[in-house]
Parts: structure tokens; sequence; C-alpha cells
């Protein structure tokens, strides 16, 4: 196992097209990394560039102590687990396994217990004498798995291993690589477009876009504290809503007003701001993005805390029962709209995310009971102490 280390690593491709934009990361030994942004983010070619598939136009890349830039693929110690699992299709499963050790040439009895013990792990072992056309999906990609496993290397890199699958499959497997990262703890980097992958699996996050990195945290801190409003949409399922306010002095705190809403802005919240060098109080008498996520809007009927965080008159116009919750989507008056629920974030959706795009409607997660109606007003109480406020010219937090 090794520390894996990128120092201003850029990537440009031709003479302007720069992919990645002097990224600096440590991951330290045995930390399990997500990379996670839209398409053409840059998060494929960073990893290509750590595995050595893709030279490095500047800055440095270190596994272990070492400088990597120059080392080709087969020295870096590394195993990279693709996403259309390039096996063998000659080779049956234990010669697929193996393959790598075999070039090595190490003896064939220690190659038999790696294989043996990583088709044990993986739960592979009756598979072992199987051609890859005879397995399905899920099996192949425990097979790609078990061939990164037996080398024993310094780190594993996966690009976007669960693709391919159907998405009752990629919810086994993403949890069947974590239960085998806690077994074995080698340092990992996972490349997905899926946030709730990213969410789910990873030690730390980091959210890329255009090439440059916006944020790098666990997911409970970025799901809470997004630095910006690009991180606050892109973490979560549904995505936080957004709404154009206005932010005005209250009684010594402060408030955010749109349409007939008064949102209180909490001093405890305010101060934490200030300690982390943010002056949301100079926003104050200027328009804000005020951020909310889905799951802090309620029907007031059911908030713990009736209106007391500020209340919306809301018209559904759609309704989704999840039997445990009621997601409805209604929209804002057209001068509060400030939806931005960027093209990334529908260009993924278009790619496989079952996530439905209703445009610039906002979203609630409300209680099962809830009587919400299409069509008919809903008053709708909002969690003051969850909400976040973003600068509308720079769309970095402030609160």
């Amino acid at each position: 196992m090794a520390e894996v280390t990128l120092e201003d690593v850029t990537k440009v491709y031709g003479e302007d097209v720069l992919a990645v934009d002097k990224m600096n990361l440590d991951i330290p030994d045995g930390e399990f990394v997500v990379f996670v942004g839209p398409s053409g983010c840059g998060k494929s070619t960073a990893l290509r560039m750590i595995a050595g598939l893709e030279d490095i136009s500047g800055g440095k890349v270190f596994i272990g102590d070492e400088v990597v830039n120059d080392l080709p693929p087969r020295d870096r110690d590394i195993a990279m687990v693709f996403q259309n699992y390039a096996l063998y299709p000659h080779m049956n499963v234990r010669e697929n396994m193996g393959f790598a050790l075999k070039l090595r040439k190490m003896d064939k009895n220690e190659i038999n217990r790696r294989v043996e013990d990583a088709a044990r792990i993986l739960s592979i072992e009756k598979f072992l004498d199987r051609k890859p056309k005879a397995l399905s999906g899920g099996q192949r990609q425990r097979v790609a798995l078990g061939r990164a496993i037996v080398r024993e290397p310094k780190a594993f890199l996966m690009d976007e291993p669960l693709s391919n699958l159907d998405a009752k499959l990629r919810v086994q497997m993403r949890t069947e690589i974590a239960k085998l990262h806690n077994r074995i703890g080698t340092t990992s980097i996972y490349v997905t477009h899926d946030q709730t992958e990213a969410m789910t699996m990873a030690d730390r996050i980091v959210v890329l876009k255009d090439g440059l990195v916006q944020q790098i945290a666990s997911p409970q801190v970025m799901y809470e504290n997004p630095n910006n409003i690009f991180v606050a949409g892109f973490i979560g399922s549904p995505a936080m809503n957004f709404i154009k306010a206005r932010l005005e002095r209250d009684n010594g705190g402060l408030v955010a007003t749109f349409g007939g809403s008064r949102v209180p802005i909490g001093r405890d919240a305010v101060g934490e701001a200030k300690e982390w060098g943010k002056e949301p109080e100079s926003f104050a008498g200027g328009e804000v993005i005020l951020g909310i996520r889905p799951e802090h809007i309620e029907d007031v009927e059911f908030a713990e805390d009736g209106a007391a965080g500020g209340v919306m008159e809301a018209e559904p116009q759609v309704i989704e029962s999840m039997g445990s919750e009621k997601y409805v989507y209604f929209e804002v008056p057209e001068e509060q709209a400030a939806h931005p629920r960027s093209t990334e974030v529908v260009d993924d959706a278009a790619e496989g995310d079952d996530e439905p795009d209703f445009g610039d409607l906002m979203v609630a997660r409300v209680a099962a009971e809830s009587r919400a109606k299409r069509g008919t007003g809903l008053r709708l109480a909002i969690d003051s102490t969850k909400v976040r406020l973003f600068d509308p010219e720079t769309e970095e937090s402030i609160l």
C-alpha cells in the first residue's frame, strides 16, 4: 500500500484544451477516494495520469515517495479496473485472474494461492473454470476486481467499473466493493459520474468541473457545507433547490425574503460563517441565492416546528409517492427562480441517472401522510437552520 500525491498536476490536449488544471491532492495510505463530476470534467483523465496511461503536461504524481511521471504503467505497481471489464475471452476465470502474475514469472503455486484467495473473497470460486462469456455482468466485474486483487498493488484505480450494470446490481456491487476495501485496506481511487456511488462509498470525495477541483471533503461535510452552487446542486438526490432572495437585517440578525416568505438566518450560523472567514452580513440589503435541500421543506401540517423557520406557498405540479415519503414538485415565481441545475447535471441524467428531470421545478420531500394534491395550494415549512446562502456573482458559499 502507498500514499498517492498530486502536485499541480495538469493535462493539456493540443495547444489550448485544458482537461485538468493544477490538481493538488494528497491521498493517505489506505484511503478510498472518489472522483466525481459531469462528463468532460477531467476525472478519468486525472485517473489515467496516475495510472500512466496519459502523459502529464505539468506537475508531479507521487506513489509513495517516488515521482512516477516518467514511469510506464507496468512499473507503477498499481492495478486498474475498467468499465468494460477487459477480460480475455479465450481464457477461463482462473487464467484471467492469474495472467499478470504469470507474466511476472511468479511461482505457479503462489499464483494459484493468490487466485483462490481472491476468488474466495469475491465469492466466485465456482466460476474459476468458466470462460467470461458464461458469466453475468456482475460476475465479470468480480473477476476484473479479482485480477486486480491478486497483484497486491500499492493502489487500486477504478474507472466507472459499475456503469455497465443494471441499477439493482450496481447497488449490490458498490456494497461489495466497499466491503472489499474495508477488508483489504489498499489505497483506492474510484471514478464515477454517479454522486450516489460517491456518497455511499467514499472516505473523501473530489468534485471536479471543467478540469478544476471544486471541493475535497468527506461525504457528510460536502453534503452539509458545499463550497459553491455547483457542488450544492451536484451532490444530493433530488438536488438542492435554489431561490433568488433578498438578505435583510432583522432584530440584530438576518432574514432572507422572497415572494411573501421570510426565512430567518440564525445567529449561530452567521457566527460560524465568520469563523471560516465569510461575511454574510456584508450581503445585507442585496440579493443572494438561497439553497435548501428537499428534505428540509415539509408540509406545514407535519413540520415539527410548524411555521417557525419560514413558510412558502406552493402549488404542486407533480407528486411522486415513494411509500415512506412523497416528492412534491412545484413552481416558484419566475423572478425568484434561481435554478442552476446545470446542464452538466442534466447530461449525467441522460447518461443513466434514474432521477427524472423536471426542469426548473423545486422539490420538497414531505411526509407520506401529506394531503398534497396536484393543482391545489400547499403551505410548506422551511427548516431555516439548514438554509445555505450563495453569492449570486461568484456562486461561492457565504453561509
